[in-house]
């Protein structure tokens, strides 16, 4: 191997090494330090009447994971919010999840297969694309729960999720996602329901100290309830990020994926 040759591997690899070590070992889009999104589950009219304007404010895009069927009664404003750049995920037509809960025993997980599961998400994203014009990217499962079937017969739908997405979010978990490591079909979800923005920031600061991805998941937006994450929270949460000091890339989970599946992949 010629000397210019040595000489190119040498710098690339010593811009690789400054970069990483810069952003405590991955590199970040524009030097940032941390990744954050936010992700919103069930298509709840809040997200639209409430999140979106409070979003537009910040220049902030976040991931909402929709249930076709729950777009209807603010169809014209979850087009607008897709043709704005807002991620529109797939969360399931039927919105399955253990029989456990009395809600979900008619479309219990326990009762699926593997081929049910695939016709509904192939079915919900075909009609996503329907009526506001984007192809989902991502996924999050309903209630967090990554199995169909029971007993001997159970079986993971995670190597589906796989196969059709990007990436797919749990719910739930306790722990930022390490971009060199995680597994994107089985992305980490934190519950952001409740949550304070102090709460909020705490789990961005040891984030960044590892040059950690964030994945918050929540559901109706506004005033202090069950399920809601707290519009102040958000607002609080989305100043603290628009100051570059603080190093937060903020973005959707696909496009975030899109980052860590091709350095994983290099």
């Amino acid at each position: 191997m010629n000397t210019t040759i040595w000489a190119l591997l040498a710098a690339l690899a010593s811009c690789c090494c400054f970069a990483q070590s810069s952003n405590h070992g991955f590199p970040w889009p524009g030097g940032k330090r941390v990744a954050v999104s936010f992700s919103f589950d069930d298509a709840r009219a809040s997200q639209v009447d409430t999140g979106v304007p409070l979003f537009d404010k910040y220049n902030a895009k976040v991931t909402f994971y929709v249930n076709p069927r729950n777009m209807a009664n603010r169809l014209d404003a979850w087009k607008a919010a897709a043709k704005a750049g807002y991620e529109i995920g797939n969360h399931s037509d039927q919105h399955p999840c253990t029989g456990n809960f009395p809600w979900s025993r008619q479309r219990a997980l326990e009762e699926y297969t593997l081929a049910k599961m695939r016709a509904d998400l192939e079915g919900t994203s075909d009609e996503i694309e329907r009526l506001v014009g984007v192809k989902p990217l991502t996924f999050a499962y309903p209630c967090g729960q990554k199995f169909v079937g029971r007993g001997v017969e159970t079986k993971s739908y995670i190597p589906l999720i796989a196969e059709v997405f990007i990436a797919g979010r749990g719910f739930r978990d306790e722990v930022a996602n390490d971009p060199t490591y995680v597994d994107l079909a089985q992305t980490m979800g934190i519950d952001s329901d409740g949550l304070s923005f102090e709460q909020m920031k705490a789990l961005v600061d040891a984030a960044r100290e590892r040059g950690a991805w964030v994945v918050f998941a929540g559901h109706d937006i506004g005033a202090p309830a069950r399920q809601v994450t707290e519009s102040k929270s958000l607002e609080q949460f989305l100043k603290y990020a628009a100051d570059p000091a603080n190093g937060v890339w903020l973005d959707t989970i696909a496009n975030v994926a899109k980052v860590v599946k091709a350095r994983q992949k290099f």
